[in-house]
């Protein structure tokens, strides 16, 4: 059993969108293993559903089981359709999570990687990226830096080696399991 695994705790998570917009996400802290911090959403509160190649991978309602790591520029998310279905893995570009205890926060650098349960590898929202570097919302160090997080990350999930075992191993049943479990 992982440090956290086995007690419920929560996590307020303040996500930055660009230019100035700020979400605060509450989840349920499942397990702290290594640099890796699991935390899970029972149920997505998004507007409308996430569609890529024409597939919904996400949609109101949907579980996620995150997976937040210290010190890199980015997160993953195991996507779910609201009835449980896994759709694949889907990584956030960001900054650096800053953790404060129980708050955490980050600002979404607008590019995501999306590796689909068909094994295609699509970097996302590039459009989003691009305006935003063109408006100023993002430096050019930091925008590099963020190009360079998505194109690492795509071509090792194209070479098989990632997403990491952590992501992985922590399927929505054993997340559910973990919350279930905990007093």
């Amino acid at each position: 059993m992982s440090r956290a695994e086995g007690r419920r705790e929560i996590v307020t998570i303040r996500y930055r969108r660009l230019p100035d917009r700020e979400t605060v996400f509450t989840q349920a802290l499942v397990a702290e293993e290594g640099d890796c911090t699991v935390t899970f959403l029972p149920a997505a509160e998004v507007k409308r559903e996430t569609v890529v190649d024409g597939r919904t991978v996400l949609e109101p309602g949907s579980p996620i089981v995150w997976f937040t790591y210290r010190d890199r520029w980015h997160d993953v998310g195991r996507f779910h359709r609201a009835d449980g279905t896994f759709t694949g893995f889907y990584a956030n570009v960001l900054t650096p999570v800053v953790f404060h205890g129980g708050t955490w926060e980050t600002t979404d650098l607008c590019l995501d990687v999306w590796v689909g349960v068909d094994g295609r590898v699509e970097i996302l929202d590039r459009d989003e990226f691009d305006a935003a570097l063109a408006a100023g919302w993002i430096d050019a160090r930091t925008a590099a830096r963020a190009l360079a997080e998505a194109e690492s990350l795509a071509q090792a999930a194209r070479a098989g080696t990632w997403p990491p075992p952590e992501v992985r191993a922590w399927t929505l049943p054993r997340a559910r399991a973990a919350v279930a479990d905990a007093p």
